[in-house]
């Protein structure tokens, strides 16, 4: 699985975090949990040398309750599931439904975390991720959480093309509003065309065409092929929005010039 596919058969660029890069986090998580937890300790024996057994056994616990549970809770709620290693690896713990990370995940991944990290040395953790197709471990699964990739080379988004075929009609055809969830699953779908299967594409393609002609009129010439028509439709759109704030921006500055003049046609002062 490479993201969130939604109701409309649209990629969401969420990918899951591979085993591999989430280990690295993990590891770089825990040496600098190992720093603060050694730090900790020598503390703990500058402060309180003469400390009873049992006081050193309770403070023992207290640290390794710290360092296990409250840390990585805390650091991931405040964060919004990012920690030292994840921020190093550029991924980030979400919901399922790709919402922030909230105290109550937080807090059920770092108890499980005990267990699947610390007592088993992350072996569990680690071949859970390797057979779960998201990359789940066990505290992802159960607190609804996964890792996904926020960093990495942003891709270079092509234009839509106008089709030379459609240029006329498209200059001259009623264009409403599309609304921003139709506009940015046909610029996907449009995007996505050629790696999809061939029923799929066309399937989807006629589906999304349907929902763009209810505004758009008159419809294209008979025998248009869908994808050149919702083509036509998104160029049409980006150039018409274009000029509209091109428009707007010379209206803006020319109120703001005259505003900026002397009431009663006083002059302007000379400087």
């Amino acid at each position: 699985m490479d993201g969130i596919i939604t109701g409309e058969g649209v990629l969401l660029d969420a990918r899951p975090t591979s085993a591999a890069t989430r280990l690295l986090a993990a590891l770089l998580d825990l040496m600098v949990l190992g720093v603060g937890l050694f730090v900790l300790f020598v503390a703990l024996g500058a402060v309180a040398p003469d400390a009873s057994e049992e006081m050193g056994r309770i403070l023992v616990i207290v640290l390794m309750a710290t360092v296990t549970v409250v840390i990585p809770t805390t650091v991931e709620t405040l964060t919004r599931g990012r920690s030292l290693g994840k921020l190093a690896m550029g991924i980030r713990i979400v919901r399922d439904d790709g919402g922030p990370l909230v105290f109550r995940q937080a807090l059920v991944r770092a108890l499980t975390g005990v267990v699947e990290l610390w007592f088993t040395l992350g072996t569990v953790a680690l071949i859970c991720s390797i057979v779960h197709p998201q990359g789940k471990r066990v505290g992802d699964i159960l607190a609804g959480t996964y890792a996904v990739r926020v960093r990495g080379a942003a891709k270079v988004r092509t234009p839509v093309l106008m089709p030379p075929q459609l240029a006329g009609w498209a200059h001259t055809a009623d264009l409403a509003r599309l609304p921003d969830g139709l506009a940015l699953s046909v610029r996907q779908f449009l995007g996505r065309a050629a790696s999809l299967h061939p029923a799929s594409r066309v399937q989807l393609g006629s589906q999304l065409t349907a929902e763009v002609q209810r505004y758009v009129n008159p419809l294209p010439p008979v025998g248009t092929h869908p994808e050149a028509f919702l083509a036509a439709v998104l160029a049409e759109r980006r150039e018409r929005e274009t000029v509209a704030r091109l428009r707007a921006d010379q209206r803006a500055a020319v109120e703001a010039s005259q505003l900026q003049r002397l009431p009663h046609g006083i002059p302007d002062p000379v400087n």
